[in-house]
């Protein structure tokens, strides 16, 4: 199933306010609707002082009993109505912020999608899973526990400044001290608010860096008993998130306290002074319009008191919203946009004097490079780690553009080519195979759509592993666990030659498909590689050089240079550095 791409998210990371008014942005008109619900639903918070300013001063006067009678049933129709229009204020407006949630999840995975490969090898995994889960939850929390209490704030804050208007006009200016009060403690906390929220959110991706290394690292750790420095490496990191986090909590603990204290005596001081200028004379002020000024300045400084508690809540979704635009605004991308798309290839390639510098390198990672193959031609790479092998496929399969030179496919130019399509025509089989959590068969047709049984038999047996599924209960049903853990190596490897083989690529990248193995896997996975292999272009990444000996031609590279081609048994007579090589493994 295809879906379309998701909506362009525009976050500003210099502006996270604006960027989440933004994201409210394509649903002007539902708001609408929610706003209309608040004046209903809210309308008994503000309502009801008035009901009981009257019901005061009918007892105060004693009677009629049948004005009671007539406040109760305005007071029931009042909070009845309630009910129905919460549940369908939460359907719309939960309905709203459910979608952003959605729309940030999606363009965040979609940009991850179009960064380059050396992004993902400076970034961890574990830091890129916190920003698509944790930050995009904190701003989907903020907008679930912002929506309702501002809003009926806004309404409920209105009504009461109405009424007051209507009944007391004269106490207006004692109610609007409140806010300018409320402005001032959220200015006096908001910059150090704004610094705990940054540190905690850094921390966090910290440990949940530490976290992902250290299930990664298991077997490395059971190995080697080393359970107790896994740990305080973890618990080092876990420390500082108690620590920032009691930090944080401690500037919202004051900006709560010294808000709460502020806003109280203004609504002690509003009832006292009204009761005063009532006892007086200095107004005519009945007891029911005591009580009503005292309530209402009580609602309004609650209402202030609720935006003001929303603050830290705020202030996590912004700093959550400069997080994911860390990504959404990442450079350096996989240009294809644009580009012209590849409906199929024959797996020529030409090399054009290849140089690839990487920033902050000294010395190129490719130099010069220069290299012509012919389709259905096997070329195997050799040489010392950092000599140039790695980056060399990578800028075949276009995950890095060299900075200076060119990659010809068919005679056209890797760089004018939409990547994307140049690699469904192209098989890579590593030196561990990546399988997810599913059954053999979602493994080897991932990604294909619809795939006959004869399809994923045929490709099973030229791949080996026939014997594979027949041993097991389910057959190609059963589950392999994550990251195929349920299978050894060797399985893991023909599942994976599996794969390449029904998708019938033009290319084939074998990068150490056969170091990690046995003997035993070892020829069993051999065996299928070469079924694999025939008639398609062929590049293939060793260390073991007895995998390469049926090459067409060997590429001996050094610092970026390649210093020697041949056949296995022309390197052998050169008396060079894969001669050399060979000596050194087998003697």
């Amino acid at each position: 199933m295809t879906t379309s791409p998701p909506p362009e998210v525009l976050l500003d990371p210099s502006r996270p306010g604006a960027s989440l008014f933004g994201l409210l942005r394509p649903f002007r008109t539902r708001l609408l609707g929610v706003s209309a619900i608040f004046l209903v639903k809210d309308s008994a918070i503000w309502l009801l002082p008035v009901i009981t300013a009257r019901a005061v001063d009918v007892v105060v006067a004693g009677g009629p009993l049948s004005s009671i009678g007539v406040l109760a049933v305005v007071s029931a129709v009042l909070l009845l109505q309630v009910y129905p229009m919460h549940v369908l204020f939460t359907r719309l407006y939960m309905g709203i912020v459910r979608k952003i949630a959605l729309t940030l999840r999606n363009a965040v995975t979609t940009r991850l999608q179009t960064l380059s490969i050396g992004y993902y090898g400076r970034t961890s995994a574990a830091v890129m899973q916190s920003k698509v889960v944790r930050d995009v939850e904190n701003i989907e929390l903020m907008y679930g526990q912002v929506g309702n209490p501002l809003g009926s704030a806004i309404v409920v804050f209105t009504g009461a400044i109405v009424m007051t208007a209507l009944t007391v006009p004269q106490f207006l200016p004692i109610y609007f001290l409140a806010i300018p009060c409320g402005i001032g403690v959220w200015l006096i906390t908001r910059r150090r608010s704004h610094n705990r929220n940054e540190a905690f959110r850094l921390q966090m991706e910290r440990y949940s860096k530490r976290v992902g290394e250290m299930t990664t690292l298991m077997p490395i750790t059971r190995a080697h008993g080393l359970e107790s420095v896994a740990y305080d490496r973890v618990a080092e990191d876990a420390e500082g998130v108690r620590e920032l986090g009691l930090s944080l909590d401690m500037v919202n603990g004051h900006f709560g306290a010294l808000s709460w204290v502020v806003m109280q005596l203004l609504a002690v001081g509003c009832l006292l002074t009204a009761g005063a200028f009532s006892v007086a004379g200095i107004l005519p002020i009945s007891p029911g319009d005591v009580v009503l000024l005292g309530t209402y300045f009580t609602i309004l400084t609650g209402t202030i008191m609720t935006v003001l508690s929303l603050m830290p809540v705020v202030a996590r979704g912004r700093e959550s919203v400069r997080s994911i635009a860390e990504v959404l605004h990442e450079p350096d991308l996989e240009l294809n946009e644009g580009k012209r798309h590849v409906a199929d290839i024959t797996g020529r390639y030409e090399l054009e004097k290849v140089s690839m510098l990487f920033p902050g390198q000294s010395r190129a990672a490719l130099d010069s490079v220069t290299l012509r193959i012919a389709p259905g031609e096997t070329i195997a790479f050799v040489g010392p780690s950092g000599s140039g092998k790695s980056t060399l496929i990578n800028s075949i399969l276009g995950f890095t553009r060299p900075t200076s030179g060119r990659i010809l496919l068919d005679d056209q130019d890797t760089a004018e080519l939409d990547m994307r399509t140049v690699r469904r025509r192209i098989s890579v089989v590593p030196q561990e195979s990546v399988l997810f959590e599913g059954s053999i068969r979602d493994n080897i047709t991932y990604g294909l759509g619809q795939i006959s049984d004869a399809e994923v038999q045929n490709a099973l047996a030229q791949a080996n592993a026939i014997e594979i599924v027949d041993a097991l209960p389910d057959g190609w049903d059963t589950l392999v666990g994550e990251r195929g853990a349920r299978l050894s190596g060797g399985q893991r490897q023909r599942i994976s030659i599996a794969r390449a083989l029904i998708r019938n690529p033009r290319v084939l990248i074998l990068d150490e498909a056969t170091s990690a193995l046995d003997s035993e896997s070892e020829l069993k996975v051999q065996d299928a590689l070469e079924r694999l292999m025939l008639g398609r272009t062929t590049f293939i990444v060793a260390h073991r050089l007895s995998t390469i000996r049926t090459a067409d031609r060997i590429i001996v590279l050094d610092r970026g240079q390649i210093i020697e081609v041949g056949s296995h048994e022309e390197l052998l007579e050169s008396n060079g550095r894969y001669r050399r090589l060979w000596e050194l493994q087998f003697g």
